[in-house]
């Protein structure tokens, strides 16, 4: 169900030192070409879908790089050129003189048919994200939602263009975008304010926007949506739960606020007083997550299961797929969160034979608890009812006090595990004990942990924290640990006692 209409691949070819394209000209499978890698000093590289070649055994020179600079446009401030009329992209790597030292030569093409998961969601008049990890189509299907909503829907739509990736280098829109219109952008720092000028100055009923990466893309996101026009976009970040967590784009799905509770309502919910709610309507409705060229998963109500992540409640992305015969199949697959209100539902169970222990949070952030559940698979499901618990967790502050509903815990014989803190590493720690796994004691579990509670004190702390000394090899996996919650993380000191900082990335 794909048709490739165009890559226009001999544009490429022919911008590219003789030695570097003539084995591609050879090569068969040349029709899958992603990209031709070029740094001064190595043999030029060709990247296909499944594999590496190694074009020439010559190393790139100076005048190579050159060769391939004065046959395309001109480099703008993020680096990036293209060659006119196609959908090329070739991106620079320079040294600290400026100079070009590698190149990267992206081949562009248009594709037909890379919506057909998504079709009917297009025409519904909702505003859509689009999200996946690089390379894995979002900008192709970008440019088919232009073509389609411009010349089947016949709306009125307009492409910001901030890297002529869309519509391709030149001032004439590749044919790919149909009858939609592009603006270009002088630089990727004014690419918000060409948004704004776009629904300022042109009526559009469409705007088609890639890569909203800055909290200002953000707000004229927003700014967009408020005034009724149709958003269909990508984003960076492979999932909504990333989205979510990203600080600077958070606002895309409604933003996240931390909200104070009552004494008596924190104790209903069973959540500490300290909650994270949505603070205001998506600008996004839709959020359709790309999991290959066949397959995404859909989130039709975003308002809604940003809420229900924030509860630790169980939601459901619509996967979409298409099958054989080009007919696009549906169906309901537990997203994330695995936790329902009315039974209790196991969390990916290490076997099929594996006993699933039912676990009744009693003052402990389920969010958290859940995180920990999904982090390590263990066999455990969260329940709303104490009838159906096989134990109970809580907080130490809880236990003293000794409420009811802890007190009929001890009185019915359900064991009671109380965590000193509502920290990661607290968690997986009674986890383990749940389990039979048991708590670990090696090196590297300990210092996982302390950068797990090391992550929740700068995320709700906003200040940096420092790690015990580590190895190299430790040290890098929690950086890693950092890098997942999108925090900045960086070695510093003299071994044997260099050690790694968590921060925000604001706090440099």
């Amino acid at each position: 169900m794909q048709r490739r209409i165009t890559d226009d691949l001999d544009a490429m070819l022919d911008a590219l030192p003789p030695h570097v394209s003539e084995p591609l000209r050879q090569d068969e499978d040349r029709h899958e070409l992603l990209e031709v890698v070029m740094d001064l000093g190595r043999p030029p590289e060709a990247r296909f879908q499944h594999r590496e070649v190694v074009l020439n055994p010559q190393e790139v020179t100076e005048e190579d790089l050159q060769y391939v600079a004065s046959r395309i446009s001109s480099f703008g401030d993020d680096n990036r050129a293209g060659i006119e009329r196609t959908l090329h992209r070739i991106s620079a790597i320079r040294n600290r003189e400026s100079r070009i030292v590698g190149l990267t030569c992206r081949v562009g093409r248009a594709v037909f048919g890379t919506i057909f998961t998504i079709e009917d969601l297009i025409g519904t008049g909702k505003s859509i994200l689009l999200l996946g990890r690089p390379g894995v189509g979002k900008t192709t299907m970008l440019r088919e939602v232009a073509r389609v909503l411009a010349d089947d829907l016949k709306k009125r739509v307009v492409i910001v263009d901030t890297s002529n990736e869309i519509a391709g280098d030149g001032d004439i829109p590749h044919p790919a975008i149909g009858h939609a219109r592009r603006m270009q952008v002088p630089t990727p720092t004014q690419q918000h304010a060409v948004m704004i000028e776009a629904v300022e100055n042109h009526m559009p009923e469409v705007i088609i926007i890639d890569e909203i990466g800055t909290e200002l893309e953000a707000a004229a996101a927003r700014t967009i949506a408020e005034r009724g026009v149709q958003l269909v976009g990508t984003a960076h970040g492979n999932t909504l739960e990333n989205l979510i967590m990203n600080p600077t784009l958070s606002d895309l799905v409604g933003g996240i606020q931390s909200v104070t509770l009552g004494d008596e309502e924190a104790r209903r919910r069973g959540t500490q007083k300290s909650i994270l709610e949505r603070k205001a309507p998506p600008t996004f409705d839709v959020v359709v997550e790309i999991q290959s060229w066949e397959q995404v998963a859909v989130h039709p109500n975003v308002g809604e299961t940003v809420d229900a992540l924030l509860r630790g409640q169980l939601v459901s992305a619509e996967i979409r797929s298409l099958s054989e015969k080009g007919e696009v199949q549906k169906r309901e697959q537990p997203h994330y969160f695995a936790e329902e209100k009315s039974s209790p539902v196991a969390i990916h169970p290490k076997s099929a034979g594996d006993k699933t222990f039912r676990v009744y949070p009693f003052g402990i952030s389920r969010t958290r608890l859940q995180q920990a559940i999904q982090e390590a698979q263990y066999p455990v499901a969260l329940v709303e009812s104490l009838s159906n618990a096989d134990v109970v967790m809580t907080l130490r502050n809880y236990y003293r006090r000794k409420p009811q509903t802890l007190s009929h815990a001890e009185e019915t014989g359900i064991p009671i595990y109380v965590l000193k803190n509502n920290t990661l590493s607290q968690m997986h720690q009674s986890l383990g004990n749940i389990c039979e796994f048991g708590a670990s004691g090696d090196p590297v579990s300990l210092a996982l942990k302390e950068a797990d509670e090391a992550i929740v004190q700068v995320m709700n702390q906003q200040r940096p924290v420092e790690l015990s000394p580590q190895s190299a090899y430790i040290r890098r996996l929690q950086h890693q640990l950092a890098e997942r919650y999108n925090l900045s993380s960086q070695s510093w000191g003299r071994e044997p006692h260099r050690r790694v900082r968590i921060f925000q990335a604001n706090q440099a």
